[in-house]
């Protein structure tokens, strides 16, 4: 096994499949078998959603509302998701446990470092709900944040791409994906991989990063046993 402990950051985007909006439990349903899959390896989950699928605090406050409210409306739009894919995890019979940056009883247990090291070695996957917190801080953030905390080898970012390209591959075909790349290089490209709070916390504290389609079922386990799918993000 390559990593003993990992952080998943999942899309909320691609919790709505298909239909463009709210929850798919078809992708819902394929996230708990990988996730399962992954689990029965021995690796440790802690894991971070974004909103996306249901609010976005930024496209928000574009439209006439206020942006810290935005945000915090944003945040409990990532805890929706967490609970949805708790759901799904439990119902394929893997024991997963909700913990929120804003305190919530009984929705989930209210998230400190020390319960989350307890739950992962305990055999549990861990879901990260509520953001930073904060507003101004995105999902991404909360990832490399929580990542950090939680002392995982490695972030894996769950998209809808497989990886990180010289330029966006849907406009132009001639794009090329990188199999690895230096935290520096990406800057130095200027390529979007998250947001720049988000990958200079990773950066400078030594978490390196894997991004690749989650979209694809299997995808997670073949990144796991080191398939060179994805793009590696590393000092």
């Amino acid at each position: 096994m390559q990593y003993h402990r990992i952080l998943l950051k999942l899309s909320g985007e691609s919790l709505q499949g298909s239909q463009g909006f709210g929850l798919s439990v078809e992708v819902l349903d394929s996230y708990a078998r990988q996730i399962r899959a992954a689990v029965e390896t021995g690796v440790q989950i802690g894991i971070v959603i974004g909103g996306g699928n249901i609010f976005r605090g930024l496209q928000g406050a574009g439209r006439g509302f206020d942006r810290v409210k935005g945000d915090q409306m944003g945040m409990l739009a990532t805890i929706i998701n967490s609970l949805a894919l708790q759901s799904a995890l439990e119902s394929a019979g893997v024991k997963c446990k909700v913990l929120t940056s804003i305190r919530m009883e009984p929705i989930g247990e209210y998230y400190s470092k020390a319960r989350a090291l307890e739950l992962l070695e305990a055999g549990y996957v861990v879901i990260i709900g509520g953001g930073t917190s904060n507003p101004y801080f995105s999902t991404d953030t909360a990832s490399a944040l929580r990542g950090i905390e939680i002392e995982a080898e490695v972030m894996f970012k769950g998209t809808r791409v497989d990886g990180i390209y010289t330029a966006d591959p849907e406009k132009d075909p001639s794009a090329e994906r990188f199999d690895r790349i230096t935290f520096d290089e990406v800057i130095a490209r200027r390529l979007k991989v998250m947001d720049q709070t988000a990958f200079t916390l990773c950066r400078e504290n030594g978490l390196n990063i894997i991004v690749f389609d989650m979209d694809t079922e299997g995808n997670l386990e073949r990144v796991l046993a080191g398939e060179r799918i994805g793009t590696l993000v590393e000092q």
